[in-house]
Formats: structure tokens, sequence, C-alpha cells
């Protein structure tokens, strides 16, 4: 009886060995925020579909859409897909991980235009706002890849080595939003 505890103490050390807990815990609510995003869509429902919404936080009055439900639901297009792509972009550890903030800034140009409720048209010229942050990141991105080609052509190290070479591998999530500020 005593042996089969200690194997399986074995076991669980060998675990978390592996990985530490905070990573686990890390893991299972980044896992747990992917899997309940269709139902974070569907929070648009429990807004009124009047112009007015009236609550106890706050009074919201939708010019635009005429229908505070139909604004939530505008938004939550927008903001899921946004929060998957911070999920990807914090978790993701390939060295082009930086072209995934072109979509990021492009969603929160949208997110601003539903926001002040007085613009025509969601999706119009964001584009224009895009290219100063294009014109950053484009280039960054081809530079580390010519390096790689650089580097590819002259060692005779794999692909894999030189992509682990450039990675950025800070120690947690904090870890990487500080790198960025």
């Amino acid at each position: 009886m005593e042996t089969h505890k200690l194997k399986s103490k074995d076991r669980k050390s060998k675990f978390l060995v592996k990985g530490s807990r905070k990573e686990l815990v890390l893991g299972t609510v980044i896992a747990t925020i992917i899997a309940i995003s269709p139902y974070l869509f569907d929070l648009y429902q429990i807004v009124p579909n009047t112009k007015v919404w009236d609550n106890f936080l706050f009074t919201y009055n939708s010019n635009y859409y005429e229908s505070a439900q139909i604004t939530a639901w505008t938004l939550m297009n927008k903001l899921i897909p946004l929060l998957l792509l911070f999920i990807w972009f914090f978790t993701c550890r390939h060295w082009w991980y930086h072209a995934l903030l072109v979509p990021i800034a492009m969603y929160f140009f949208h997110i601003g235009v539903i926001l002040t409720d007085d613009l025509q048209y969601v999706d119009t010229f964001q584009i224009i706002y895009l290219i100063p942050i294009m014109a950053v990141v484009i280039p960054s991105i081809y530079l580390i890849r010519a390096r790689i080609f650089n580097k590819l052509n002259s060692v005779d190290d794999s692909m894999q080595e030189l992509e682990d070479e450039f990675k950025i591998k800070p120690k947690g999530l904090w870890g990487k939003v500080k790198q960025y500020f």
C-alpha cells in the first residue's frame, strides 16, 4: 500500500517539475476564457432592445444604432476577437508575433468608432490609421526574417534553433507585458 502511495507522489512531483503550478493555473484560465468565448459573445442578449438603457451603474443612450442591444452586439463583434488576439499575442512564442499588433490596433479603432456613436459606418477608413503601426511592425518583422535567413545561410543551424534564438522568453505574462512598457 505504501509503495502505491509513493509511486503516485513520484508522478505528482514529476508533473510539477515539468511545469510549475502557477503556469498550470494560468494555462487553465486562458483555456477557460477561450472555451467560453462564445458565451461571452452572447452577453449582448442581456442588454434590453431599447434606445435608452438605464441601470444602476450608468445610462446609455444609443443614438446611431437606436438600440442598446444592437450596440452591444456590434461591440461584442469587436471585443471577443480582440480578447482572443490578446491571448494569442501574449502566449505566442514565435518570432513573428509582433505582426498581431496590426489586427489588434484595427480592432481598437473599430471599438473607438462604435463607442463614439456619431459616425455613419463602423468599418471605413481605419486602414489609414493603421499605416503608422504597419510602418513599424512590417519592416521589423522583415528585418528579423532577414537576420534568420542570413544566419541560416552562414551557419549550419536548423530553422528551429534559429527561431528559438529569436524568441523572447520573459518570465510569465506580466514579464511579457512589462517588455513593451
